[in-house]
């Protein structure tokens, strides 16, 4: 049995791993840190936890990574960067969920995170890990930067038709709906109920954080430098992200060519899930789950690819996404304690 930590295990990313790694078959919950909860027992923090996890929560410190295998970082953007190269001086391997190896340039980092990367030389060490492009990298990653759930839905929508030269790349555009829990578990006025319920805004717009992370991948894909049109929106649910992309055709294309170059582009993808023709990804029907539904409709009269992409932000866009790219780096089986369907209703 692999040795797991998670460190910052009390805000939603950190339950949600602590859900699907208290049923991994492979693993052993060691370690649990947290700052404001420390010296709490973490099912008195959540009581959903009773019966599977019962560990005390400690605080972070350069002993954290000491004796175990993997050690999940759940921690805020910047929180934890300094800590990294202390981690990583045993046996230790990384899974950080936060943005701070993520982008590989550190200018790039600073402008959008506001402050410099005490460790820059990290970035180019750290391996994106998102399973249906790098899967090969992942097997040997010490550093793993787990992706943003904005820029999972969005790049397993395109990635499909990245540098094939199907479509426009320079002018992509994206629409994306994320619930409430994509802001964290800390208050904040903009997440409460009355700010929220009944009602569907965008923000960030055009300067979300996630940009950047997107417009890095795509570009990888594509072989150049891209920028896409991405514009978030808060919807009046608690998990979930949907995003519509907009892509203009370069070539003739009919619905039935596309669904074929997706599903061929997907076949072996054990959670990316190609809709049928005429169906459109929803929430709803990933809730829960690592999947990602994806939908295409071809606009033959605006020559444009209309892809419909929806996750679970906190596991396909987080936790699952995590413990999927754990079961890469250690020789699982990848869809070990991630393998289940989506809640309905």
């Amino acid at each position: 049995m692999y040795k797991i930590g998670v460190a910052g295990a009390t805000g939603y990313t950190g339950v949600e791993l602590l859900r699907i790694l208290s049923r991994h078959p492979d693993v052993d919950i060691v370690r649990l840190t947290s700052e404001t909860y420390q010296g709490q027992r973490i099912d008195e923090v959540f009581p959903s936890l009773r019966g599977f996890v019962d560990i005390t929560l400690e605080p972070l410190s350069a002993d954290t990574a000491r004796g175990l295998d993997i050690l999940f970082l759940a921690l805020p953007h910047t929180a934890a960067m300094d800590k990294a190269p202390g981690f990583l001086s045993g046996n230790c391997r990384l899974v950080d969920l936060s943005a701070d190896f993520r982008l590989k340039d550190p200018a790039v980092f600073e402008t959008w995170y506001k402050t410099p990367h005490v460790h820059p030389e990290l970035l180019k060490e750290a391996v994106y890990g998102l399973p249906e492009l790098y899967r090969e990298s992942i097997k040997t990653a010490k550093l793993l930067a787990n992706p943003g759930c904005y820029p999972t839905s969005v790049i397993l929508g395109l990635a499909p038709l990245l540098g094939k030269g199907w479509i426009d790349e320079s002018a992509i555009i994206s629409d994306s709906k994320s619930g409430a829990s994509g802001a964290g578990r800390k208050a904040s006025q903009t997440t409460q109920f009355a700010e929220v319920n009944e009602g569907i805004s965008a923000y960030a717009a055009p300067n979300h954080r996630h940009t950047p992370e997107i417009e890095q991948e795509i570009s990888a894909l594509v072989g150049r430098e891209i920028g896409v049109t991405f514009t978030p929106h808060l919807m009046p649910m608690t998990r979930g992200i949907l995003s519509t992309i907009y892509a203009p055709l370069k070539r003739k294309t009919t619905q039935a060519e596309a669904q074929a170059h997706y599903a061929k582009f997907y076949q072996d993808e054990p959670f990316v899930r190609v809709l049928p023709p005429g169906a459109y990804a929803g929430t709803r029907f990933v809730s829960g789950s690592n999947f990602c539904d994806v939908g295409l409709h071809v606009d033959e009269r605006n020559q444009r690819l209309i892809i419909t992409s929806a996750i679970d932000n906190l596991i396909k866009g987080a936790s699952g996404q995590a413990v999927q790219n754990m079961n890469i780096m250690l020789g699982l089986n990848e869809k070990a304690g991630i393998d289940f369907a989506p809640i309905y209703p």
